[in-house]
C-alpha cells in the first residue's frame, strides 16, 4: 500500500512527472527563443513561474460557473498524470500496464482538451467561448490521425498492450524504420494536441488574448499551464515507447537516461516545428489533418496490415 502511494504520488508519478513537465518546458522555450536569436530563460524559470502563479490571487469571474471553472484544470492534470503511469519509461513493464492500456493512454490524453473547454466555455468569456469553439474543432481533426499513427504501429506488433508494442520492435529493429510514417503523422499530431504553432489557433494571442484560459488567474492558471507541459511529456514518452525503444531492454540507470534523451529529443524537434512554421487558420488546420495528415495515416495502416500479412503469417 505504501509502495502503490509513493509511486502515485511521487515517483514515477505526480512530482517525476511535474519536475520532467518543467523541464520539458525550459527545453522547449530555450530552443524557441534561440532560434529566433534571443537568449531564452535559465533553467529554473520555468519552475519560478509556477511558484510566482501559485502565490497570486485565483480570480473567478462573476457569472462564471464557479464549480465548473474551478475543477477544470484538476481534471486536466488528474488525466495527464493517470496517462502517464501506464507507458513504459525506462523498462518494458509500466507501473499501471494492461492488455488495453495504449487505448486508454489515448482516452486518457483526450479529457484535457475537453476539460480546457468546459472550463472556457463556463468562464463565459467571449474570447474564452471562442478558444474552446476552435479547440474542440481542432480535437476532430488531428485525433484521427494521431490515433490510426500509433495504432498501425500496435496492429503490426499485434497487441494493445504497450509494453508488448515496445518488446516486439525491440526484438525487431528494422521493423521501427517501417512505422516512419506513422511517426512523422503522430508527431505533427502531438502539436495539435499540444495546441503549438502552426496549431496555436485556439490561443491565437493577436486575436482572442489567451483562449481558453483568459479568464483564469493563480493557482488555477499555474495547473492548467502544468498540465499542458504534461500532457507534452506525456505525449513524447508515448511517442518514445511506440516508435523509439530503444534502451527498454538495457539496465536501469541506461534505460532512464535513454528516456530522458528520447524525450528531450521529441520535445527539441517540437520545438523546432513551431519555430519554423506560422499559424494555420482553423479552416486550414482542420483541411491540412483531413487531406494529409489523415490519408498518409490510412497509408501507414494500410502497410502495416500487409506487412503483417507476408513477413508475419
Amino acid at each position: 500500500m505504501v509502495g502503490s502511494i509513493f509511486s502515485v504520488l511521487l515517483f514515477p508519478g505526480f512530482l517525476f512527472v511535474s519536475v520532467l513537465a518543467l523541464y520539458s518546458e525550459f527545453i522547449d522555450r530555450k530552443i524557441y527563443a534561440r532560434l529566433q536569436n534571443r537568449v531564452g530563460p535559465p533553467w529554473f524559470q520555468p519552475l519560478a513561474d509556477f511558484i510566482k502563479l501559485l502565490a497570486k490571487e485565483d480570480i473567478v469571474p462573476e457569472e462564471a460557473n464557479r464549480n465548473m471553472f474551478n475543477l477544470a484544470p484538476a481534471f486536466a492534470l488528474c488525466a495527464a498524470v493517470t496517462a502517464f503511469l501506464y507507458i513504459p519509461l525506462w523498462s518494458f513493464n509500466s507501473l499501471c500496464s494492461f492488455g488495453g492500456d495504449s487505448i486508454v493512454v489515448l482516452y486518457l490524453l483526450t479529457i484535457p482538451t475537453l476539460a480546457f473547454f468546459i472550463g472556457g466555455w463556463y468562464s463565459t468569456s467571449l474570447f474564452a467561448r471562442i478558444g474552446t469553439v476552435r479547440s474542440l474543432t481542432q480535437l476532430v481533426a488531428y485525433e484521427v490521425p494521431l490515433f490510426m499513427g500509433i495504432l498501425s504501429a500496435a496492429l503490426l506488433a499485434d497487441s494493445w498492450s504497450l509494453r508488448d508494442i515496445a518488446f516486439f520492435y525491440t526484438q525487431h529493429p528494422l521493423y521501427i524504420l517501417l512505422n516512419s510514417i506513422g511517426f512523422v503523422v503522430a508527431l505533427i499530431s502531438l502539436l495539435g494536441k499540444l495546441e503549438k504553432g502552426p496549431f496555436d489557433i485556439p490561443e491565437a494571442e493577436t486575436e482572442v488574448v489567451a483562449g481558453v484560459f483568459t479568464e483564469y488567474s493563480g493557482r488555477n492558471l499555474a495547473f492548467l499551464k502544468l498540465s499542458l507541459n504534461v500532457e507534452m511529456v506525456v505525449g513524447a514518452s508515448l511517442l518514445a515507447a511506440v516508435f523509439l525503444p530503444f534502451g527498454l531492454n538495457a539496465n536501469p540507470l541506461a534505460g532512464f537516461f535513454f528516456f530522458i534523451l528520447k524525450v528531450s529529443a521529441i520535445v527539441a524537434i517540437l520545438s523546432l516545428m513551431r519555430t519554423i512554421t506560422a499559424r494555420l487558420r482553423i479552416d486550414q488546420m482542420i483541411r491540412f489533418c483531413w487531406k494529409y495528415m489523415a490519408p498518409f495515416a490510412i497509408l501507414q495502416l494500410v502497410i502495416n496490415l500487409i506487412l503483417k500479412g507476408v513477413l508475419l503469417r
